[in-house]
């Protein structure tokens, strides 16, 4: 069979998988409280559960782009896919928290095998005019997924456990592999050199920022054993990337991350905008709903429910703007996403500062955000691999897809170290003897404790609303595309599966 006129049915076997992986980043957040009551634990080993699953997805994704233009993207996909799906079944086997943490590693390394591939797919089998649509589902299928997880997880949290957050990826594992297996052409690979310190830097690098980062609170930003400290952790980390980019620079074989994709300027902006992207869509899920369920006493399903304007809102609308990004620039759409987006952040801050807030108020922020995400996803990302040539699709679609990530992870450890923080400062004061320990309560909040954990959800929300400042701030130096010349270098011929590569 000739997939070379079929693109779009092997893109949607992609998608299928790409939705499910992508879920996995928030589909634990609305579970929290009820996997801190069922493995008897606290919030900051919870938040483990989701900053586990997003640095081991991180990491590795500058190699397995690259492994993918060597091997072929549809081997690394379904490889990843079995990994993923097996993961999956593990963790909600698991019966402690330490046994969950660890599943979600070698899910987000199953994750990490998959998700360059799909865009390295997108870029080396759609014609050129067709690129900005494929692309445009690619980048709504991350929004909408981000969006959708909390509500798909809280009404399996509700009816059957939170195991079945990852047990329902089992048979959908199983039918992404089959259509991947049919439907995903085989494309010719290219020979690379794999940089092994390089892969060594970058994960000790991200592991001692997230680690000090997360953990900072728990030592009271002070001594965790002997001579290391949460600041030397932190502090060691920066400096292991520093070391990491400069390898890469100097590098004269094949660098994992080749530095001259940064010389477009779109590549590079994008790469910005989407790592605050991904911070502050994984950072505002965990006030708001630790928010509805321990304050407001609503079920995983009813907390879930209020982001349902934001996920149906930012789903229609995304077909609209696939179309609109190939004919006009797309900074516009973006840099009005991020805009909007952060104040909707700062609207819930603001309705997050008491206990007594009308419900359905939340609701209005909440399609305001859906907006937003419509307006960003689709377009970052088709700006960000408009110009990429086939030899570097995989890597770039790794690095574009590291920074999402790394955004992610540190917008993970960012907000567990700050709602930590302002409960510790926020609680003692309103509730005296009350509460010695606000951290450790597993979903049960006395009501005099209300007003004090709200005002510190409040304040926790702010920083992924100013984060997400600087997302607007670099769209609106997005250079505007030609109107063709910077597609036609993208795919050649080629580069296109034949029959006999079938």
């Amino acid at each position: 069979m000739n997939h070379e006129t079929r693109p779009w049915p092997a893109l949607w076997a992609l998608v299928i998988g790409f939705f499910m992986i992508l879920i996995d980043t928030t589909i634990v957040s609305v579970a929290n409280p009820r996997i801190m009551e069922g493995l008897n634990t606290d919030i900051n080993s919870v938040i483990w559960v989701t900053s586990a699953y997003l640095l081991a997805y991180a990491v590795p994704l500058l190699i397995t782009g690259r492994m993918g233009d060597r091997f072929g993207p549809k081997n690394l996909y379904l490889t990843g896919l079995v990994v993923f799906t097996l993961s999956s079944l593990w963790c909600g086997l698991s019966g402690d928290i330490t046994m969950l943490i660890w599943a979600r590693v070698f899910q987000g390394l199953g994750a990490a095998l998959m998700t360059p591939q799909t865009m390295a797919v997108i870029t080396r089998i759609f014609p050129p005019e067709r690129r900005g649509q494929a692309m445009g589902l690619w980048g709504a299928t991350a929004g909408v997924a981000t969006l959708v997880g909390p509500i798909l997880g809280g009404v399996l949290v509700d009816g059957l456990g939170w195991e079945w957050i990852f047990f329902i990826n089992v048979p959908i594992g199983v039918v992404a592999f089959v259509l991947a297996f049919r439907l995903v052409p085989k494309l010719p690979t290219h020979k690379h050199k794999f940089d092994v310190l390089g892969v060594v830097l970058s994960a000790v690098g991200m592991f001692l920022l997230v680690f000090g980062i997360q953990e900072g609170n728990t030592y009271n930003w002070g001594t965790i054993t002997g001579p290391i400290t949460v600041w030397s952790l932190i502090v060691g980390g920066i400096a292991v990337l520093v070391v990491f980019v400069i390898w890469q620079a100097i590098n004269k074989g094949e660098p994992l991350i080749p530095l001259g994709v940064f010389k477009d300027r779109n590549f590079s902006l994008a790469n910005i905008a989407i790592s605050a992207m991904g911070f502050a869509i994984t950072a505002m899920s965990l006030p708001l709903i630790f928010y509805y369920q321990v304050v407001r006493g609503m079920t995983p399903t009813q907390s879930a429910l209020m982001l349902v304007p934001m996920a149906v809102i930012s789903g229609g609308l995304a077909p609209v703007v696939g179309k609109l990004i190939d004919r006009y620039n797309p900074k516009y759409l973006t840099t009005a996403g991020f805009v909007l987006l952060s104040i909707a952040l700062f609207w819930t801050s603001y309705l997050l500062n008491s206990p007594d807030t009308a419900v359905w108020l939340f609701l209005l922020p909440s399609a305001v955000l859906g907006l937003a995400n419509a307006g960003i996803w689709a377009p970052v990302s088709t700006t960000a691999t408009r110009n990429l040539p086939p030899r570097q699709a995989g890597a770039g679609a790794g690095i574009y897809n590291t920074t999402r990530q790394v955004g992610a992870v540190l917008g993970s450890a960012a907000i567990a170290a700050l709602i930590q923080g302002r409960l510790t400062a926020d609680m003692p004061h309103q509730a005296g003897a009350a509460s010695s320990s606000p951290l450790e309560f597993s979903g049960t909040l006395p009501p005099a404790l209300h007003s004090a954990f709200s005002v510190a959800m409040s304040e926790s929300i702010v920083l992924p609303a100013a984060v997400i400042i600087l997302g607007a701030a670099v769209a609106i130096f997005f250079a505007k595309p030609a109107a063709t010349n910077g597609w036609t270098t993208v795919a050649k011929p080629t580069d296109l599966p034949t029959p006999k590569a079938m």
